[in-house]
């Protein structure tokens, strides 16, 4: 009962940052607080308030909240006050890029077919670059909010998980337009697109939907995702398909669900996970490998028991777990970028990413 009571009580907690986060988003027209507003924002969640109350030292590297790896090869990192930088040699050095682009509070980062690269930010909407980052246009014609928490990109399409549902824009327009009806004023953390186009969408308090191309509109996931002590995790945020086409859902504080049945039933794989606050979810050739708040881990045998994977990683607080085309895995945390080539130890690649502290983002204009 202690534990059933803990954990509605870090629910509520996480309900309520997530209302004042919404709050925010409708008090500012989606994100035009000025300066001068006394209103403290809190951080995305994901992002410690503690590291942003002291702020890093001066020499640490910046916090990478999201990384994508482009057409070309080369690897963009996305850092939450410091904009975007790019490495062309595996992170041995990194080089900022993104004339253009007015928001350097970077939330997610997408790569299309065609080689152009999005970022979604904070409060400035979308970006997107075709000349491998060099410079940025915004592109948020369509958009009712302009903090975008996920994109997704599909061969020449791209999808944005917003703080009022899902919109979707073809590579070569300039105009977003809404994925049907149903997820009107719902912040959506999390994107994944099945085989046969359907769409999932992980939201901040409200669970799963699906949209599959046969259906009017979004459809809420009613079984939910159960917990093993019988509670629902309504707050997603990572969505994940491997090749079998069984979905893996990150929560917030509850752990690694996953569904074989196109999202109509889960089940826990992460009771014996030392870390319920999952941020990140990829595979490997042995297994799953799942980043949290606290390390990374992996399994390779369907979640009854995870190995930590973290020698060499200098900070295990990992915002974002990338998987290259060598096999090389990428975690973005609060202290730069780690690459591991083996899997199982890691070694820092920040060369380039040293900015010291970043501006409080309730300051930014």
């Amino acid at each position: 009962m202690r534990q059933r009571a803990r954990k509605v009580q870090r629910i509520c907690t996480i309900a309520s940052v997530i209302l004042l986060w919404d709050v925010f988003l409708c008090s500012s027209g989606g994100g035009s607080l000025a300066a001068s507003d006394p209103l403290l924002l809190p951080p995305p969640l994901g992002v410690s308030v503690s590291s942003m109350a002291s702020g890093p030292s001066e020499h640490s590297a910046t916090s990478v909240q999201a990384l994508v790896i482009g057409s070309n090869g080369g690897i963009y990192a996305g850092s939450f006050g410091h904009g975007i930088f790019r490495t062309l040699d595996r992170g041995a050095t990194w080089a900022r890029v993104g004339d253009g682009l007015t928001d350097p509070f970077i939330l997610s980062l997408a790569s299309t077919k065609g080689g152009a690269v999005y970022a979604g930010t904070f409060r400035g909407g979308v970006f997107r670059s075709r000349d491998e980052g060099n410079s940025w246009q915004p592109v948020n014609a369509g958009l009712k909010r302009l903090e975008v928490k996920a994109l997704l990109a599909v061969d020449h399409e791209l999808f944005a998980g917003t703080g009022d549902g899902v919109y979707r824009l073809h590579d070569s327009e300039d105009h977003w337009t809404p994925v049907t009806s149903g997820l009107d004023d719902i912040l959506v953390h999390a994107l994944a697109r099945a085989a046969d186009g359907t769409l999932f969408a992980g939201t901040s308090g409200k669970g799963v939907f699906r949209f599959s191309p046969r259906s009017t509109g979004w459809i809420r996931m009613r079984h939910g995702l159960k917990d093993h002590e019988g509670l629902i995790e309504n707050f997603i945020r990572v969505l994940v398909i491997d090749q079998d086409q069984s979905i893996f859902a990150g929560t917030f504080d509850g752990g690694v669900f996953r569904s074989a049945d196109g999202g109509l039933t889960w089940r826990p794989i992460s009771r014996a996970l030392p870390n319920d606050s999952i941020r990140g979810i990829v595979f490997s050739d042995q297994g799953v490998v799942v980043a949290t708040g606290n390390g990374i881990f992996k399994t390779v045998d369907k979640g009854k028991q995870w190995m930590p994977v973290n020698k060499g990683l200098e900070n295990l607080a990992v915002q974002v777990l990338i998987r290259s085309g060598d096999k090389s895995l990428y975690a973005g945390t609060s202290s730069g970028v780690f690459r591991s080539d083996d899997g199982v130890s890691w070694m820092a690649v920040n060369q380039g990413l040293e900015m010291g502290i970043a501006p409080p983002p309730f300051l930014f204009r």
